[in-house]
């Protein structure tokens, strides 16, 4: 019998989450996706209806907290906090009172520190239960951005933890500045996506169901989410002409070659959490693990950890375990100096 949970997928919702700093075009990005006919049930998580440019859309109120839009997506105000708010949709669209959706798509503030919001998704046992993180999705503006990375620490974490990364207003920047900000974001974040967006135009395809649980079994999603080539890649190189906040974030991929005893790695990794949680930005992974034929998903941000869950099948041959991390203060040495402490004892 397996220690581990087998992915149950198919049975919670998919969370995206839309951040980037001021004024980067995550709401023109909204209202672009939004109408587009493959995310017509879609339901949208602002924090009041004011702040998100969606009037024309509206076509009628379903609640005091909730419109249906003319896409056939689902608007709805966050009550208090995420947490509760979360709580409370699933709890109404268990019952038949919400129209259909599924997925849900939230907006974070400008300044937010997206963090706080990952963790609620992955290991909050009352939200997850109903919800899965899919994926996070960062704005940043090809005028603005460079600046903004070089003064703000929300905006370089914004960048660093994001699956996929959209440059905006690319129309309004000249080509050598666009150049630049895409190559500092390339070292900023090597495992993510990067597009080149003009008013929010793009193929939700490229931007959502990215995750590592996939309920129709495609094994190559886990790939494209770990991307830990990118990472190994990245670290064999010397980068100069980083910004002061940018000098601070870095990522790199260990790879075990041999089948992971879980008790030692665990104690591991809990002591890894304990001792630089605060500087562990996103910390994914897929393991083989001693006694399962399955591989395990790891993923966490800070010391906040989604509970290890087994994926269907590996998606090729190659079944050397591999852990991302994206860091802030945090070198590689470091941590693998532990591991090799942890496998002598």
């Amino acid at each position: 019998m397996s220690l581990f949970d087998q992915d149950k997928s198919a049975g919670r919702m998919p969370v995206s989450l839309i951040t980037g700093f001021l004024g980067s075009g995550k709401t023109t990005l909204l209202n672009r996706v939004l109408g587009d006919p493959r995310m017509a049930r879609s339901l949208v998580l602002v924090n009041e209806f004011g702040e998100v440019g969606l009037d024309h859309l509206f076509m009628q109120s379903v609640a005091g907290d909730m419109v249906l839009l003319q896409s056939g997506c689902v608007c709805c105000t966050i009550q208090g906090d995420l947490d509760k708010t979360l709580r409370d949709i699933a709890r109404r669209r268990a019952k038949g009172e919400t129209p259909p959706f599924d997925r849900v798509l939230l907006e974070t503030t400008g300044l937010a520190d997206p963090a706080p919001i990952l963790q609620l998704l992955l290991n909050t046992p009352m939200i997850s239960h109903d919800y899965r993180l899919d994926s996070v999705v960062a704005t940043v503006d090809a005028l603005n951005g460079a600046r903004q990375l070089d003064e703000h620490q929300e905006a370089v974490k914004q960048a660093a933890v994001a699956d996929r990364l959209l440059i905006s207003k690319t129309d309004l920047a000249d080509i050598n500045t666009s150049a630049r900000l895409r190559a500092r974001l390339e070292d900023l974040n090597p495992g993510a996506s990067l597009f080149e967006v003009v008013q929010g135009e793009i193929d939700p395809a490229l931007l959502f169901d990215s995750g590592p649980f996939d309920p129709s079994g495609k094994s190559d999603r886990v790939q494209q989410w770990l991307n830990a080539e990118a990472h190994d890649h990245h670290h064999h190189h010397e980068h100069h002409d980083r910004s002061r906040h940018d000098a601070h974030i870095g990522s790199f991929c260990l790879t075990f070659d041999q089948p992971l005893d879980w008790d030692r790695f665990n104690r591991w990794l809990m002591a890894v959490r304990a001792s630089w949680g605060d500087k562990l930005l996103r910390v994914k992974g897929v393991l083989d693990v001693v006694g399962e034929s399955q591989p395990l998903v790891v993923h966490g941000v800070h010391r906040t950890f989604h509970p290890p869950t087994l994926l269907a099948r590996w998606p090729d041959d190659d079944r050397r375990s591999r852990l991302v991390f994206i860091t802030r203060d945090l070198d590689r040495a470091m941590v693998e100096a532990s591991w090799t402490e942890m496998e002598q004892t």
